[in-house]
């Protein structure tokens, strides 16, 4: 059955976040999506004048693919995948799932593995740099689960954050608060459990408003690399290859990472050794889409979770280089609302966010009630 809101978000997709142009390669690559959605990205980039290519796959095969996998049958993927990637001008990524722990059960050498001779290679050398890319998380009833909401309702707030934010406006909104932490240097972040202080001094800082990720709404940079000292307390749930991690502590000296525990210590230890680079941070982001309020271990919507930041073991962008690279990238979510314990951050001692709302004149047309177009909230 036709779905106009897949008209709509296909048509953002395409023309606002990958501005594909006649005679544009565009890669559609789709895990666990129903084909409907796959054929309406499909009609938008013909009708942005593009030609489109199909990836369609599950992640229950991409699971068998890692299971028996050694470093030379990955390579040998990679050698196509990239060749395939590199003939591309644009490139559109979308993801449901059935079952969000489909990899729990690999062993972190498994997952190791895929980063280090798959992923890398095509997406973080090839993909990011060199393509109109976005990143998208399609409404299942499994992610409606993880929202502990009802399959209809988390419908209605997909489609409220995705096609119902107006990027126009956040774009703008950012400008101000772009020109203010370009300047900075010194950042101090406290919270409950969290005490955190390192240097954004000469790193590049990026807008996001729709371009990559759909839901979107951050700004981010990242610590110059060996600056990074303190504690930090993550406040959300976060996935990775897999497993669901709560309670995660990180102590930080000269930069790196030099004591990690969570519920699963050993495990998120495993993955921070994946190389030396996973223990270093590659990116620090505020969070601002107005509709976002709450996680439910989703990354790319709880990243842009209003009165949030977010820290990342792993690789740097080249947009925001600190010089850090590493097969992960992960976005480890803490809230700065009431609800949530609260906190401040304050850059080079002024005060830019208190609970989770911007106090800073820089920062105001970031928060919800501007964003949204309702001030009288």
């Amino acid at each position: 059955m036709f779905d106009p809101r897949h008209r709509d978000l296909s048509r953002l997709l395409v023309r606002h976040s990958c501005r594909v142009q006649p005679g544009d390669n565009v890669l559609i690559a789709a895990t666990d999506v129903p084909s409907q959605f796959i054929e309406a990205v499909t009609d938008a980039v013909y009708e942005a004048g593009g030609y489109p290519s199909i990836d369609v796959t599950t992640e229950r095969i991409k699971r068998a693919l890692m299971k028996g996998a050694s470093a030379e049958s990955l390579a040998a993927n990679a050698r196509w995948e990239t060749a395939r990637m590199a003939q591309m001008d644009a490139y559109i990524g979308i993801r449901g799932y059935e079952n969000p722990r489909e990899t729990a059960d690999l062993p972190a050498s498994a997952n190791r593995l895929y980063m280090q001779h798959l992923f890398d290679p095509v997406h973080r050398q090839i993909r990011v740099p060199r393509t109109r890319w976005v990143v998208l998380r399609y409404p299942t009833p499994a992610m409606a689960l993880m929202a502990d909401m009802s399959t209809e309702a988390f419908e209605q707030f997909f489609y409220r954050v995705t096609t119902g934010v107006n990027y126009s406006l956040m774009e703008t909104a950012m400008e101000e608060a772009v020109r203010f932490l370009t300047q900075g240097r010194e950042v101090h972040i406290e919270g409950p459990g969290t005490d955190l202080k390192f240097s954004i001094q000469d790193i590049p800082v990026v807008p996001c408003f729709g371009r990559r990720n759909i839901p979107d709404g951050e700004v981010y940079t990242a610590p110059v690399k060996d600056s990074v000292e303190g504690v930090l307390a993550v406040n959300t749930r976060t996935t990775y290859f897999g497993t669901a991690f709560e309670h995660i502590v990180l102590e930080f000296s000269r930069g790196r990472i030099t004591s990690a525990r969570a519920q699963d210590t050993r495990r998120l230890n495993d993955i921070l050794d994946t190389d030396e680079g996973a223990r270093y941070i590659g990116e620090f982001a505020l969070g601002c889409n107005p509709h976002i309020t709450r996680p439910f271990d989703e990354t790319l919507f709880d990243e842009k979770i209003a009165g949030s930041f977010h820290f990342t073991p792993g690789s740097a962008y080249e947009t925001a280089d600190n010089g850090n690279r590493s097969a992960i990238h992960w976005d480890m979510v803490t809230i700065q609302s009431p609800e949530y314990g609260g906190g401040t951050i304050r850059i080079d001692g002024t005060l830019i966010r208190e609970n989770g709302l911007f106090v800073h004149d820089a920062f105001l047309a970031l928060n919800p009630e501007r964003l949204s177009g309702d001030e009288s909230r």
